[in-house]
């Protein structure tokens, strides 16, 4: 099931209510990224001085207003239902319209909620309504060639490898080589499961 309405984006999933962050979101994101920080930067880029502080969350949801607004990306955070926990967040960024008619996905869970099937529901949602409402044609993810459970993930929602991209982003303060995935809508390669 999904909402929009002028400003209210939500997916619906089985467990969770996939929404962009509001400012009330605050305390819950820092506690669940300073709990999860050792389990997180290892695969992701450093984090700045004020990552977890109060005017580094507002800019991030101003930034997710604005994109949801433009187009240009959808920021959600993975909300479940029955106690309104949140458990990470998934985003379809650099939103390409015209003949690409594509997006980039990134996600991260909090480790308590890791491998418990959440980000996998999460993609499958995210990843219909890009097809089927944003009419994109292609979603494209990374990442590191030895995250190996982002790599099943990804092939197990759907995603197929499709080569390596050299200095892809810098990790950890340094540039890393990223291994590239892609759903298709109209997938020649084989059958998918998430359209």
């Amino acid at each position: 099931m999904i909402l929009r309405g002028r400003r209210k984006l939500r997916i619906e999933t089985e467990r969770m209510t996939l929404r962009p962050p509001v400012h009330s979101d605050f305390r819950a994101w820092s506690h669940l990224r300073a709990q999860s920080m050792d389990y997180l930067t290892p695969w992701e880029p450093n984090w700045a001085d004020d990552h977890l502080s109060r005017k580094a969350f507002t800019n991030r949801v101003y930034w997710a207003q604005r994109s949801v607004t433009g187009g240009s990306a959808l920021p959600l955070f993975l909300i479940r239902r029955q106690d309104e926990q949140l458990l990470g967040a998934i985003t379809l960024d650099n939103i390409r319209r015209g003949p690409a008619q594509a997006g980039t996905l990134g996600y991260w869970t909090g480790e308590p909620f890791a491998r418990q099937g959440f980000m996998r529901e999460a993609i499958t949602a995210l990843v219909h309504y890009a097809f089927t409402r944003l009419d994109l044609s292609r979603i494209e993810a990374a990442c590191l060639p030895e995250n190996k459970a982002s790599r099943g993930l990804l092939e197990t929602s759907g995603f197929k490898y499709e080569g390596v991209a050299q200095s892809y982003l810098q990790i950890d303060g340094r540039w890393r080589t990223h291994v590239l995935y892609a759903a298709l809508r109209s997938d020649r390669r084989g059958k998918t499961n998430v359209s």
